[in-house]
């Protein structure tokens, strides 16, 4: 299946450890010595409607995509940050 940036930018990021929606891609990373795509980049998202910057950049490599589709990624990136903000309250109550 041949693939243009602007295809993957519209396909959704799903994690099939969790089933989390991690975002569209945003950007990809290429060896430009091979020319070999390395890795997608799914932005990080927006704190307080942008105005605080942005979470992380998620940076998924080559070798833990599964499945490129039509509509969607699917990746196996175990090593994810909790997302959310429930998840930081919490834990910023749970230390206390």
């Amino acid at each position: 299946m041949l693939c243009r940036m602007t295809d993957l930018r519209e396909k959704e990021v799903i994690d099939i450890s969790t089933g989390n929606r991690l975002g569209c891609v945003d950007d990809v990373e290429i060896d430009t010595c091979s020319a070999q795509l390395c890795a997608l980049v799914v932005y990080g998202r927006p704190r307080c409607l942008g105005l605080l910057g942005r979470e992380e950049d998620i940076i998924i490599p080559w070798r833990e995509i599964e499945v490129i589709g039509d509509e969607t990624v699917l990746v196996n990136h175990p090593h994810l940050p909790p997302h959310g903000r429930k998840n930081r309250i919490m834990a910023g109550f749970l230390r206390r």
